[in-house]
């Protein structure tokens, strides 16, 4: 399973990026806002740090004005990918877009339902939202192993499952369990995935031993 960082903050992009990490950026008009920057701006330097897709969202509602947008902001950079909801002119405009040749990630996805629809648009990516399905006591990891069984069913289905509202560790592990693609992952979440108290107390273990022996690796 691939990861996706699920941030506009740069730095972090950067850092993630160095240590081999991840392999594409989600981005969101929440996350865009928080930078206080220009969209175009911010978009362009996450292209520039990293060769993988960076998924930059239109904030229209209607079909025609989804175009205009996403073909405004796949012309920042070669690796964007447009990112439209799963809504009837989000599927539309999927359409459209991939027949343009961009690549398109539809979004703000909470059934399986509405993942046919966007694999039959010609989405990219179809982003399932586990973590918001979880907060109203659903089952979000479901329908990530819905969309995975009617991909295994349907050797026409392109479409690759990137699982989204990622809230902790166990998320993650579930969702490459349940045969997601990818999954898009806070950066917090993501350090997180190295952690485990045992590895903490092994290693303090033996720096403790080895720090008797007086003994320096050079």
């Amino acid at each position: 399973m691939k990861f996706f960082v699920d941030t506009a903050d740069i730095a972090e992009i950067r850092e993630l990026a160095a240590a081999g990490v991840i392999d594409g950026v989600t981005t969101n008009p929440s996350l865009i806002a928080k930078t206080g920057r220009p969209i175009r701006d911010v978009i362009k330097e996450i292209c520039d740090a990293i060769e993988g897709p960076v998924s930059a969202e239109v904030t229209a509602i209607e079909f025609d004005r989804m175009l205009v947008e996403g073909e405004r902001l796949a012309s920042i950079a070669a690796n964007v990918a447009v990112k439209v909801p799963s809504t009837w002119d989000g599927f539309r405009a999927c359409r459209a877009l991939s027949e343009r040749g961009l690549k398109v990630n539809v979004t703000l996805c909470f059934s399986a339902n509405q993942a046919l629809l966007a694999a039959k648009a010609g989405a990219a990516y179809i982003s399932p939202f586990v973590g918001r399905l979880d907060d109203l006591g659903l089952d979000g990891m479901e329908v990530v192993r819905e969309i995975r069984a009617i991909s295994n069913n349907d050797p026409s289905f392109n479409t690759e499952i990137l699982a989204s509202s990622i809230r902790t560790p166990l998320h993650v592990k579930q969702a490459a369990m349940a045969g997601a693609d990818i999954a898009t992952v806070p950066p917090g979440v993501l350090r997180n995935l190295a952690k485990h108290p045992l590895t903490d107390k092994g290693l303090a273990s033996f720096l403790a031993d080895w720090g008797k022996t007086g003994q320096e690796i050079v």
